[in-house]
């Protein structure tokens, strides 16, 4: 089975062609980080405008890279949520379309599963069952895959995903957008305890996260006093 895959669920256009006997023939990825820089975040209306704009000519291509044609398509599978909702209505339209177009069934992933099962395109693939972390956008879970749909939530964050942390942090250091990368290129600078910060939940006897604290951690650090820009990689570190 030949599947075309299609995500825009929120500043990222990716397309896919997975064959089920030969494995991944093709993918490619637009990112909009350039376009939101300016405005230090992700804008909805911004990222659903250059889905639009992307979708079309990056299947074109990566069908081409794939060798194939679009009648050679077995199914069109896409992200249904969760997401922006006008990036999900990209990229859910052009799925439709062309499923109703070849006459060929189409399938709304949740975007969760498709983090969760992500492991089984590594070689080898990791046998069932395995635990994985899933670590993207609003979210910080841990989950125990017991196979393709069978999946039992182990620990989940009782406040702000990891990614907010990350983002805010990033903000109050002065980091520029987006924050993620540029924390942790500040980290691999940093002196290992030179700042201490608090680590949550450690003896609260399930598998949990909490993020909130450490964020408001380093703002009370930043504000309460003058921090030297060498001090910054510290806390980054820290």
């Amino acid at each position: 089975m030949r599947v075309l895959g299609i995500e825009t669920s929120c500043d990222e256009t990716g397309l896919a062609i997975y064959d089920s006997a030969r494995g991944l023939l093709a993918h490619t990825l637009h990112s909009q980080v350039a376009m939101h820089e300016a405005y230090g975040g992700v804008v909805p209306e911004l990222a659903s405008r250059d889905h639009i704009r992307r979708v079309v000519p990056l299947a074109e291509r990566v069908i081409g890279e794939a060798g194939c044609r679009l009648s050679d398509l077995d199914g069109i599978a896409y992200t249904q949520g969760p997401g922006l909702a006008g990036a999900l209505l990209v990229g859910a339209s052009v799925a439709n379309g062309l499923g109703f177009a070849l006459g060929k069934p189409v399938i709304g992933v949740h975007h969760l599963e498709g983090h969760l099962l992500s492991p089984l395109l590594a070689v080898p693939r990791p046998p069932f069952p395995f635990v994985a972390l899933l670590v993207s956008g609003g979210h910080t879970q841990l989950h125990a895959v017991h196979g393709v749909g069978e999946y039992a939530l182990l620990g989940d964050t009782v406040d702000d995903a990891a990614g907010e942390a990350f983002d805010k942090t990033a903000k109050l250091l002065g980091l520029p957008y987006p924050g993620g990368p540029a924390l942790e290129s500040l980290a691999a600078r940093g002196r290992r305890g030179a700042v201490t910060l608090p680590r949550p939940m450690l003896g609260s006897g399930d598998l949990n996260f909490s993020f909130s604290g450490l964020k408001t951690a380093v703002l009370t650090y930043v504000r309460k006093q003058v921090v030297p820009e060498e001090r910054l990689a510290d806390i980054a570190r820290a």
